[in-house]
This record gives structure tokens, sequence and C-alpha cells, in this order.
């Protein structure tokens, strides 16, 4: 097997072709490139390879662009170092990825794969699928920093790290301060989960979404519960995490 490898990173080209030859010692190298435009010359004046292992961050860019120069009639293996939420793409998209580092095994796996199929010609349009797939769950959220409330008869502006806790009672939304003081806003709670920061809010029940900070303790309670005490508000009943979020709520409160 002729294998053309795409990485841009020395010390990471040599570790791979060492695992190469580990999983197959008659594994031929037939070339390495390190960027955009050394990959379209290669494949430009030299026969394709059986198989590419192609890293997705080049020294010029983004290895994406390649397929947009040059047509590449046999199989691709991205290598990567995105996390495994965004990796979800290139199954969503049929393509094949080694999650950086490279473990032997799974090196192994994708070669045998290779070794008993047909080269398949991997088209623009489907790296075009893939590309836009990995943008859109790379995105990073915009959260919510400042809400505009009132207060009486008059519209204030409250930054989010103000806010102790939300909460809903009879179809209104109430935001209390960390000043003490409630204030009403035209948020439902299931629209302020979408657009609150999740590392400082959580939602504990259906009435209330708390901020970090403003759990001052945490106690057992009826039926496997947790009742919260609050640095603000003073409201006249019990703050309860339901039972369904508990798990999650101690995920959240121990990070």
């Amino acid at each position: 097997m002729n294998i053309l490898v795409v990485e841009d990173e020395p010390l990471a080209v040599q570790k791979l072709k060492k695992l190469l030859w580990q999983v197959n010692p008659e594994i031929r190298i037939a070339g390495t490139t390190d960027g955009i435009e050394s990959t379209v010359n290669w494949l430009t004046t030299n026969p394709l390879p059986d198989l590419i292992l192609m890293d997705i961050e080049l020294s010029d860019g983004q290895s994406f662009e390649i397929f947009n120069q040059v047509a590449i009639e046999c199989p691709v293996v991205f290598t990567t170092s995105y996390d495994e939420t965004a990796v979800r793409s290139f199954q969503l998209n049929r393509f094949d990825y080694l999650l950086k580092p490279i473990k032997k095994e799974e090196l192994e796996q994708v070669l045998q794969k290779y070794q008993t199929s047909t080269a398949a010609k991997v088209s623009s349009s489907d790296i075009g699928y893939l590309v836009d797939d990995l943008r859109k769950q790379l995105r990073k959220p915009e959260f919510r920093s400042q809400f505009l409330a009132r207060y009486k008869q008059r519209l204030v502006s409250i930054d989010a790290a103000e806010v102790s806790f939300f909460y809903t009672k009879e179809g209104i939304t109430y935001l209390y301060g960390r000043d003490n003081n409630r204030y009403t806003i035209d948020y439902p709670l299931d629209q302020l989960e979408q657009i609150l920061e999740p590392r400082h809010f959580f939602r504990i029940n259906e009435q209330f979404i708390v901020e970090l900070r403003a759990v001052s303790q945490i106690h057992a309670y009826l039926n496997g519960q947790l009742k919260l005490d609050l640095k603000s508000g003073g409201l006249m009943q019990d703050i309860v995490v339901s039972r369904d979020r508990i798990k999650d709520f101690k995920a959240w409160i121990g990070r």
C-alpha cells in the first residue's frame, strides 16, 4: 500500500510513519507534504497513492482547500485534533478520520478497511458538506450578557453577572439581582435556558434557574431531592432541585 502523508508537524510525521510500519512493514510512504500548495503540487506531479492520511490544520490553511484545486480519486482519511463532538460530522458525512493522538489499533482498523475496499473518489461537494457541518458544530454559541428589565416604573439594564436567579410564577418571569431587588423580564425560562452561559446558570426545576455563585448551601430534602439556600431573593418557599436534574446539578456545581 502506497500512502501519502499530509502533515505540517515534522514530529507528527515521524510518529505516524513509525506507527504505519509497526502495523505493516511493507507499507510504502509515497510522499509527505506539509501544506495546501505542496500537496496540490505533489498530487499533480505524482501517481495517485492508494490512500492519503491528511491532517486538517496545515501550515498554510485547512486541507479542505486542496479539494477545490485538484481532483482526488483515492480514499482520504483525515487526522484531526477536533474533539469528540466535532468529529461526529465526519461520521455524518461518511468520512473516515483518526483522532489525534493516533492509536495503533485505530490506524490498523482503517488500513485494513481500505486494503479490502475499492478506491473511492472524494468530491468537492462531499468536502463542502463536511466543512459546513464542522463549522456549525465548532461555532461558539453567543450567550446573553445583558437583560433589559423593569423595576417599578423604570427600564434598567442588568448585567448577567449581577443575577442571582430567575423565577417564574403565573406566567411572569422575575429576575432577582445580587442587589436583592426583584425585576421582571420578557423571557420565559425555556428561552433563558438557551441564551444563558451554562457554566454559570443551571435550571434546577420548572420554576427556577440559579446562578452558580448565588448558591450558599445545599441540603438533603424530601424524596431524594436537594434544597438550596440562595444568597439573595428572600422567597417564602423552598427552592428545590428536581430529582431528574440532581445528577446534572451535582456535575455543574462541582466544576
